[in-house]
């Protein structure tokens, strides 16, 4: 579908899928010259028909406006022509309309090109999003999964908010995160980290070896934008490292990097993962250290759900923040089907807008993973 097809698509005025935008000037037009005839001279507004090309080159086509202003000469003439020689609005009206109609027309075309210009960026901006969070199956790499993404910019559409699940030989590692800071600049660092991830989820037999590839990373690349002269050279990232090994026994491994503490949420309640003790991704070297791996059990049939802070500090007009583990709790109480991963992403999507009005301060990620029922992830048969 190229750009004007897809302009045609998004007119404002449709009915039964055609476009009616041509309706509005129409009975303007009709509604000025009915006025002007059917009234006496001291009531001549037959220059008003200016407003018509004016509203066509706001709402459609192109031809549409051009047609409508070609229109409004030739009715003018007509209409004026009309009148006794000393009731006629005369040349200088008759200028107005067809210097406005010209105008109109030109108008309508710089409207146009601006608004391929949008879709066109559009375009970069959702391939963008597609580049940085690829899409993920439903059940993939032996997990459940279900995510969603809201940028704070609906223009933009994508931000530094990051998540993604990485199969291989030693399990599945899941990792979700939130760079600092937003931009450009907040993309290409999450870019940056996911690059690595992916790298070094599959590569690595170790959860903790992967960790220090990540802070490795962030620091390379803050290193590097700081010589460069952006302001990455003070950009951090929270997240959250999940792994599910082959021999895991129940368990999960989580290594927490400064971010929000994972939930576990299941039939039988909620519960909160430890908080992460650790610095962010790109500060590590004030500590010297990694966060420590933790192993925590996971019941058949739990959920792990990660938010950014977009959800926590989501305020409603009250400056209240959205009471996310209040929720949560009483839905599963209510009906434990909700801890499947689509429904609990939808609950607390719904929730967040609710609460915040649909104003987000913040990139908004939702992302819930539980291993799939008799599955486990894929061992060692993907191509290095």
């Amino acid at each position: 579908m190229n750009h004007d097809e897809d302009l045609r698509r998004r007119e404002l005025l449709r009915f039964r899928g055609r476009s009616v935008a041509w309706v509005p000037p129409l009975l303007l037009l009709f509604v000025v010259v009915l006025v002007d005839v059917n009234t006496t001279e001291r009531f001549r507004i037959i220059s008003w028909i200016i407003l018509v090309p004016g509203i066509a080159a706001a709402i459609c086509g192109v031809w549409t406006t051009a047609a409508f202003a070609v229109t409004c000469v030739v009715l003018y003439i007509f209409v004026d022509s009309a009148w006794p020689s000393e009731y006629q609005a005369g040349l200088p009206d008759f200028v107005l309309v067809a210097l406005g109609g010209a105008l109109a027309t030109l108008a309508c075309v710089i409207r146009l090109r601006a608004e391929r210009r949008m879709l066109h960026m559009q375009d970069i901006a959702e391939t963008t999003r597609l580049t940085v969070l690829r899409p993920l199956p439903q059940d993939w790499a032996g997990l459940e999964n279900a995510a969603v993404y809201l940028t704070a910019d609906v223009e933009a559409r994508v931000g530094g908010d990051f998540y993604d699940i990485q199969p291989g030989p030693y399990g599945t590692r899941v990792f979700v995160g939130d760079v600092q800071g937003k931009g450009l600049g907040a993309v290409a660092a999450a870019a940056s980290l996911l690059g690595t991830f992916r790298e070094a989820a599959f590569h690595e037999p170790e959860l903790t070896a992967v960790a220090a590839r990540l802070e490795t990373r962030m620091d390379r690349h803050r290193y590097h934008s700081g010589y460069l002269g952006n302001e990455d050279g003070d950009r951090f990232a929270t997240a959250v490292l999940l792994g599910f090994p082959w021999e895991s026994d129940g368990q999960v491994e989580v290594v927490n990097f400064g971010h929000e503490p994972p939930l576990v949420v299941g039939p039988c309640g909620m519960r909160r993962l430890p908080p992460g003790d650790g610095l962010p991704l790109g500060l590590g070297d004030l500590t010297g250290s990694l966060p420590p791996m933790r192993r925590v059990p996971l019941a058949d049939g739990e959920t792990v759900l990660l938010v950014t802070d977009g959800v926590t500090e989501a305020r409603n007009a009250a400056g209240e923040f959205y009471p996310l583990e209040r929720d949560v709790a009483r839905a599963v109480a209510a009906d434990p089907g909700t801890a499947e991963p689509r429904r609990l992403v939808a609950l607390v999507r719904d929730g967040t807008l609710r609460h915040s009005g649909g104003r987000l301060a913040d990139d908004t990620t939702v992302f819930a993973v539980r291993p799939a029922p008799g599955e486990g992830p894929v061992r060692g048969r993907l191509p290095s």
